[in-house]
């Protein structure tokens, strides 16, 4: 089979997931979305259960690519401040080009409710954050302990959702109208100033 072709159905599997969720991934929507012939997307994903595992898959190979090139970008931030600007770019990635993708994650997550293959597929993605995330709180040299480090990876992981639903007033009433404060406030309310 075609692997590039394989890469263009999965990635209009994500869109269809997004855009549609769980009940609109069909394989004719994802023909559609792909612009490709009629039956083509059921020709390399026989099953729902392995289209859902295709768009899983295709989820975290973007989700490794983000984190590498990241990690090229250069090292993980040397101070509070450089920190906070990963963090709450992290915030603003998912109201721009990672909305698809993070849309079709938490479809996903809601999948793997009630399919245990499925969580074993998407788990690392959030689990390798509580590494990633922790060792950049360290590399900003605050006092990082497991506790912290997990706090604030799971209160960044809370914003998620909320930035993808876009409703104002709950934007509003958790900070997350202005990311930068939102990190800003996490970071101090973890790490207060005069504890680091």
């Amino acid at each position: 089979m075609n692997p590039d072709r394989r890469d263009r159905l999965r990635d209009a599997a994500i869109e269809v997931l997004a855009e549609e969720g769980g009940r609109g991934l069909t394989h004719r929507a994802v023909d559609a979305a792909a612009e490709v012939p009629s039956g083509t997307a059921k020709n390399y994903f026989p099953t729902r259960d392995a289209l859902l595992r295709a768009v899983a898959e295709r989820c975290v190979e973007q989700y490794r690519t983000i984190a590498e090139e990241l990690a090229a970008a250069g090292p993980p931030p040397s101070e509070r401040a450089g920190l906070e600007a990963l963090l709450s770019g992290l915030l603003e990635n998912v109201k721009g080009p990672g909305r698809s993708r993070l849309l079709a994650c938490l479809e996903l997550q809601a999948e793997a409710a009630r399919k245990p293959w499925l969580s074993a597929v998407i788990d690392p993605m959030a689990a390798s954050d509580f590494t990633t995330l922790g060792a950049a709180q360290r590399a900003a040299g605050l006092p990082v302990t497991p506790e912290r480090a997990t706090v604030v990876t799971l209160v960044m992981h809370a914003a998620l959702p909320h930035l993808l639903a876009r409703g104002e007033h709950t934007l509003a009433a958790a900070g997350l109208d202005d990311p930068v404060r939102y990190v800003r406030t996490l970071l101090e309310v973890v790490y207060p100033a005069d504890q680091d």
